[in-house]
């Protein structure tokens, strides 16, 4: 093996003998910013929701959230109200199952997602559930 072969050798040996910990360093960044699982949180009762199907919560640990009876199965979806369009406060309809913003008419499916525009990102929900009379979200 001459010289130069030699020193190939050596710095491929180097580079990757340092990848690992190079690899290793950017990724536990991401991990540390893995959300922990929240506790259930009230944010109603389920008289509340039985009077007209929603619940609207103002001041929970997450913001506003609409939790609200869908007649296709009678579950419970619980999501952030606020379009992400604009902001403005998006209705549950229940003849159409479906969230729509009256102020520029986004719609939103059953979990979230955007099924008509101008919003182009999803609301965000949470897992919920009736505990006694509490209602709960996650």
């Amino acid at each position: 093996m001459n010289r130069r072969n030699f020193l190939n050798w050596v710095s491929v040996g180097t580079i990757a003998t340092s990848l690992p910990i190079a690899i290793a360093a950017c990724s536990s960044k991401e991990t540390t910013h893995t959300p922990q699982p929240q506790e259930w949180q009230n944010v109603g009762t389920s008289n509340q929701l039985n009077a007209n199907g929603k619940l609207l919560a103002k001041n929970t640990s997450v913001g506003e959230v609409l939790v609200v009876k869908t007649s296709l199965t009678n579950n419970l979806v619980a999501v952030n109200p606020r379009c992400t369009h604009a902001g403005c406060t998006v209705e549950w309809k229940n003849d159409t199952n479906k969230f729509v913003c009256p102020c520029h008419g986004s719609e939103f499916a059953i979990d979230g997602k955007v099924i008509a525009a101008p919003a182009t990102t999803p609301l965000k929900t949470y897992a919920v559930k009736i505990d006694g009379d509490a209602v709960l979200i996650q």
